[in-house]
């Protein structure tokens, strides 16, 4: 059994035979995949050694330490946080073999090509249709709200096999190489005035049924494993204490003690408090997957992100005054990720309005934790058993 020492020697020998100071940092990293030291509780041969979850920040630790280089992790969170616990879930061991690796390292960026424009917030709606062709499926349709498709080689993607069914019955999960011929990116510029997302136009994308995750028909299925990882991993992501919103507007409370009034002292000990009650919230959660999958607990936490950080981005506009009415830079650009914290109080506050849209709706997320947390009855549903081709649009 794998336990806390036998991981330290296991790192102190990779250590020695790739001293961080002159090795290249992609050598680096391919070899603590091997390791089995990228996610130690991943089957061995996958970048794990089937040890505790737990574990894994013991790892972490004596890297850390060491000064060894990380794999990037915010720039290359969709294939971390999503994609991978999906094709550990699902993969065939080709699969796993051919994508786990060089998604871990950074070498091939991942997206994901889920929500379109006229389903959004009820998903199972799509439209994207993929048609069988002997050994290849023929897909066409439009993605939206694309992060990283533009620096992406490869997405998780869902579309409609069969519109014969109702229209949670129909859905098929793919892996898409985004270098294909059809596959069209295009900016979505935001208010921000960077365009972090992007439409995608796919037009008679060949995927090889090689490529695809799951059963023909149990791409919903397959697609709660993706959107229960990835509310985990936007609401419930490790954070020290004050790390996140919270920690620019008490920098600037402690340091700019002119702009302090009783009201606003008021509202930051009560957003202060509920940040620290979200983390460690977070933290538990976390724990609880160590013993399994994650569950629709992730929807809550993903909800109080959202409200957080609108509501303490709120608060350092206020707190700065005019200085808050200020913004850096509206240069169009195409960010590789998000650096809420990098970036001034306007960017926070425009940037924030964001998030209870993506990674699902805060009012559809409300309904799962209302219906699968609560166990609350579930509203009336008039087209769930409505083919899909049937169902008005």
């Amino acid at each position: 059994m794998t336990d806390a020492a036998e991981l330290r020697r296991r790192t102190a020998e990779l250590l020695a035979a790739h001293p961080p100071a002159t090795t290249d940092r992609l050598e680096f990293l391919r070899a603590r995949f091997d390791a089995g030291l990228a996610w130690v509780h991943y089957p061995e041969g996958l970048g794990g050694l089937g040890a505790p979850r737990s574990l894994q920040v013991v790892v972490d630790a004596e890297l850390e330490a060491a000064g060894a280089p990380d794999n990037e992790p915010r720039r290359i969170g969709i294939g971390l946080g999503m994609a991978a616990p999906t094709i550990l879930k699902y993969g065939t061991e080709e699969q796993k073999q051919r994508y786990l690796r060089p998604l871990w390292t950074g070498e091939e960026v991942w997206c994901q090509l889920f929500s379109e424009p006229g389903a959004g917030s009820d998903l199972a709606a799509l439209g994207t249709r993929a048609v069988r062709e002997g050994d290849d499926w023929v897909v066409n349709g439009q993605k939206v709200w694309t992060s990283s498709a533009h620096i992406a080689r490869w997405a998780i993607l869902i579309a409609r096999t069969d519109p014969d069914v109702p229209k949670h019955a129909g859905i098929t999960y793919f892996l898409c190489d985004m270098t294909d011929p059809g596959v069209d990116v295009r900016p979505l510029r935001q208010i921000t005035g960077e365009a972090e997302f992007n439409e995608v136009f796919l037009t008679d994308v060949r995927i090889p049924d090689s490529r695809r995750l799951g059963e023909i028909g149990d791409g919903w299925k397959v697609a709660q494993t993706t959107l229960n990882n990835e509310r985990v991993a936007i609401g419930g992501m490790r954070l020290p204490r004050e790390g996140g919103m919270i920690g620019p507007v008490v920098k600037t409370w402690r340091e700019r003690p002119e702009l302090r009034t009783h009201d606003l002292h008021q509202r930051l000990l009560k957003l202060w408090v509920e940040s620290e009650v979200s983390r460690l919230t977070a933290e538990r959660l976390r724990q609880q997957l160590v013993a399994g999958q994650p569950g629709p607990e992730g929807a809550g936490m993903k909800l109080a992100f959202a409200r957080l950080n609108q509501e303490i981005s709120g608060l350092e506009v206020e707190l700065r005054g005019e200085e808050g009415l200020l913004y850096d830079d509206w240069t169009m650009r195409r960010p590789e990720l998000v650096d809420f914290t990098g970036r001034d109080a306007g960017y926070r506050y425009l940037r924030s309005k964001g998030n209870s849209i993506e990674g699902g709706t805060s009012e559809v997320l409300l309904n799962i934790v209302a219906e699968r947390v609560l166990g609350l009855p579930a509203e009336p549903r008039t087209d769930k058993d409505v083919a899909w081709k049937d169902l008005s649009r």
